[in-house]
This record gives structure tokens, sequence and C-alpha cells, in this order.
């Protein structure tokens, strides 16, 4: 009998470990891009939204490349979040006190995609905490909007510019 267990306990622990493997051989990674401004006219310690362009998604090209489509698509998770000032080339996130995005689609509701509180940075390139959120239905969207809200801790004195590069890990079921 307890041979019995111990065999059981061995397929069960091989069928969750080959799950496992199955899913990271599915797993691959959309990145995707876009730019803010943060205007020099804003003022300082108040929570202001920053206009953030519509993101087109290549969501089936991706899938495609990657051997499958969006209805096999079943876990879609924000892994990275970075903000890289691309200028004025001196200037780094010590002016900044937060930042908060959120997502949404035109068929689905806001979240938060990530953030970063008490920020005391001085460099140029930081990574936001990811909400954590599934985010199958905006990723499998044509295109989803973000929102950005920011509190400065200074005064600007000129627009900076802030690319931001998300990436998505994306577990799939083949085609």
């Amino acid at each position: 009998m307890k041979i019995r267990g111990l065999i059981i306990a061995v397929l069960f622990i091989s069928v969750l470990s080959s799950c496992k493997k199955i899913d990271e051989l599915l797993t691959f990674y959309v990145d995707d891009q876009t730019e803010i401004v943060i205007e020099s006219s804003l003022p300082f310690s108040l929570p202001i939204e920053v206009p953030t362009p519509d993101i087109t998604t290549n969501s089936d090209e991706e899938f495609s490349n990657n051997g499958t489509n969006a209805d096999l698509v079943k876990d879609v998770y924000l892994s990275e979040l970075k903000l890289s000032i691309e200028s004025p080339e001196d200037k780094t996130f010590s002016f900044l006190k937060s930042i908060h995005i959120y997502i949404r689609t035109d068929d689905s509701d806001e979240i938060e995609l990530a953030f970063k509180d008490d920020i005391s940075s001085d460099a140029r390139v930081i990574n936001l905490k990811t909400s954590g959120s599934r985010l199958d239905k905006y990723l499998k969207a044509d295109g989803y909007k973000l929102r950005t809200k920011v509190t400065t801790r200074e005064t600007l004195t000129q627009d900076i510019s802030i690319l931001v590069d998300m990436k998505f890990k994306v577990t799939a079921d083949p085609l």
C-alpha cells in the first residue's frame, strides 16, 4: 500500500512538472513602447494627468510568430515597465515624486498597470512595480489606452520626454 501511494505521488509530481515545462515552452514576451511628455507648466506636489498616446497592438502578428493566436492565449501579465528619460539629456528622475499608469480599452474597464511612489532616484531609468493583474483582454484588443498620473516634487523649467517600455509575458496553447 505504501508503494502504491509513493507511485501515485511520483506520477502526480511528474504531471505537474511536465505541465509547468509545457507552459514554459508556450511562453513568450511581447514588447510595447510609447512616449510621454511631462510639461514644464505643470504645478508641483499635485497629482496631474499626463497625456499618453493610444497604443495600437500588433498582437495577432506576435501571437502568430509564436505559433498561436488570440483565442489560445490564456495568460498575459506585465512582467516589466521601465521608464527612461529621453530628453533633456542631463535630467534624472529626482523631479518625480510618484507615477501611476493605468490601462483600458473601449470594451474593458480601466485598471492600474504599474506604479512607483516616493521616488528618490538620481537615475535616468527606473522600473515601476507592476500590479500583477491579468491583461489578456487588453493585449488581445486592437489597441489600448494608457492614462498616466504623476506628482512632481519640483517646478520643471523644461518639458521632459520619457520613453515607456512595457514587457508582457504571454502564455498560450499551441495551434
